[in-house]
C-alpha cells in the first residue's frame, strides 16, 4: 500500500529553473544594464508573489527606477520573462512516471498573479490535478494559510501528501501541518524514485 497518494510540487527550481542571471541575459546587453535591471526588478519581489501589489503597478515602479534607455527592454521583459525559465527535464520525467503510477499531482508555488495567468505556457502543467499560486490568493508560503487552502480546496489529507520544494522553510511549514516533505534538488531524484515508484 502506498504511503502517499498526493505529490505536491513547487514551481521555481523544481519544475523550471528560476535563474535571475539566465533570465536577464535575454534582455540586458551589458553588465551595467544587468545590475540596473536586477536591482530595480527585485526591489520587493516577495510582495509581488504575495499578491500585495498589482503586477503592472509593480512594473511601473520598476520603470521609474530605470533610465529611459531601459524602458523598452523592461516592457518586453515584463510581458515575456516567464518564457525564459528553463524546464527541469528530469523533474518532468518524474512527474510523468508518477502520473502513470496513479498519484494525484499538485502545484503549490509562490508566484505573481501574472505568472499564474501564464503558467499554462509550460506543457507540464497539464499533468496536474490542481494548481495553487500565491499571488491571486494574497497568501504565500511559508504561511500556513496557503497550505490549508490547498488541503481544503482539493480535499487532501496532509499525512497522505509529500511536498517537494527547494526552500527548507517551506518544507518545514508543511511538516508542521502534517505532510512529509523533501528539500528538492536533482540529487534527491534517485531517493524519490525508490520511495515512490
Amino acid at each position: 500500500m502506498k504511503k502517499y497518494n498526493n505529490i505536491i510540487f513547487d514551481f521555481g527550481n523544481v519544475l523550471a529553473k528560476f535563474d535571475v542571471k539566465e533570465i536577464l541575459t535575454h534582455f540586458c546587453s551589458s553588465t551595467e544594464e544587468f545590475q540596473l535591471m536586477k536591482t530595480a526588478l527585485f526591489y520587493d519581489w516577495d510582495a509581488l508573489d504575495g499578491g500585495k501589489i498589482d503586477y503592472f503597478d509593480y512594473m511601473r515602479t520598476v520603470k521609474n527606477q530605470l533610465p529611459v534607455s531601459l524602458h523598452q527592454k523592461l516592457e518586453h521583459l515584463s510581458k515575456t520573462w516567464y518564457q525564459h525559465l528553463s524546464p527541469i527535464s528530469e523533474t518532468w520525467t518524474l512527474i510523468q512516471e508518477l502520473k502513470k503510477s496513479g498519484y494525484a499531482l499538485y502545484i503549490l508555488s509562490n508566484a505573481s498573479t501574472y505568472f499564474a495567468e501564464h503558467a499554462s505556457f509550460f506543457e507540464i502543467t497539464k499533468e496536474f490535478d490542481g494548481i495553487v499560486f500565491s499571488g491571486p490568493l494574497k497568501m504565500a508560503k511559508p504561511n500556513s494559510e496557503i497550505y490549508q487552502y490547498l488541503f481544503h480546496s482539493f480535499q487532501l489529507i496532509p499525512e497522505e501528501c509529500l511536498f517537494l520544494d527547494d526552500k527548507k522553510e517551506n518544507i518545514d511549514a508543511g511538516i508542521k501541518l502534517g505532510m512529509d516533505g523533501v528539500v528538492f534538488d536533482l540529487s534527491v531524484l534517485p531517493q524519490l524514485r525508490q520511495l515512490l515508484l
